[in-house]
């Protein structure tokens, strides 16, 4: 089975809704995307989600199933020690982690402070929950670092999403920290990332990622967003907080 994860395209987050430049991103992707064979859509219920996986249900004549778990991860409000204010608590600043090394341990994130006992906690479980939940629906089901293949497919399913989620996903498919993804990867809006099932031994399957973000289909037509990333240099004149 393949697995496709898409982020929606430039984002206008008043309404939302795509920008001029989302759209445009959207045609391009839906070029893509009508070449593939994807067998079967999951959508975030967001509208900037929605947006973005339209055209291509429309030119291929299928619908999506709206999956209310694949919305963009919750923010919780968590006080971090520099902040006066409550913050999302997911998108940290280095000086933090780097003080914090619980946040990278595939298991013991969950005793981290920021997110013991936490909202985030129950809702990042949730979304795994109904993500195997969807897997198994598929013929895949979790057992520990592995998935029993109880009906073994050349299938796609493709989940139009958010960065924020689709780290959460990763990190489940991944066996890792969360805070791994969400702080040293950009998932650019309209990316596109695979992942495969390979059962070496028969019943036996495990993913293995072969493009994370990739957005080829934009190449020297359409220049890459910014959004979802920080300033490279503390002096640009790009987003700091």
């Amino acid at each position: 089975m393949r697995i496709l994860i898409v982020r929606h395209a430039d984002p206008n987050y008043e309404i939302d809704g795509l920008t001029e430049k989302g759209t445009r991103e959207v045609a391009l992707l839906t070029k893509r995307l009508c070449k593939e064979k994807i067998d079967h859509f999951y959508c975030s219920p967001l509208g900037r989600a929605r947006a973005t996986i339209a055209p291509t249900l429309r030119a291929l004549g299928t619908e999506a199933v709206i999956c209310d778990w694949l919305k963009e991860f919750n923010y919780s409000h968590i006080q971090l020690p520099y902040e006066q204010n409550p913050s999302g608590g997911w998108d940290i600043l280095p000086e933090y982690m780097n003080e914090s090394e619980i946040l990278y341990s595939p298991t013991e994130w969950r005793e981290a402070p920021i997110i013991k006992g936490t909202q985030k906690l129950a809702d990042y479980d949730w979304v795994c929950h109904e993500f195997d939940a969807l897997l198994e629906a598929h013929g895949y089901r979790r057992e520990g670092r592995i998935y029993r293949a109880e009906r073994p497919n050349h299938d796609t399913i493709l989940l139009a999403c958010h960065f924020g989620l689709g780290a959460v996903l990763l990190s489940h498919l991944m066996f890792c920290s969360p805070y791994s993804l969400w702080q040293h990867t950009c998932l650019a809006p309209t990316s596109v990332t695979t992942a495969y099932t390979e059962e070496r031994r028969k019943g036996i399957a495990s993913i293995r990622l072969s493009a994370i973000g990739d957005t080829s289909h934009l190449f020297e037509i359409e220049p890459i967003s910014f959004s979802g990333r920080f300033c490279e240099c503390f002096t640009d004149d790009t987003r700091h907080d």
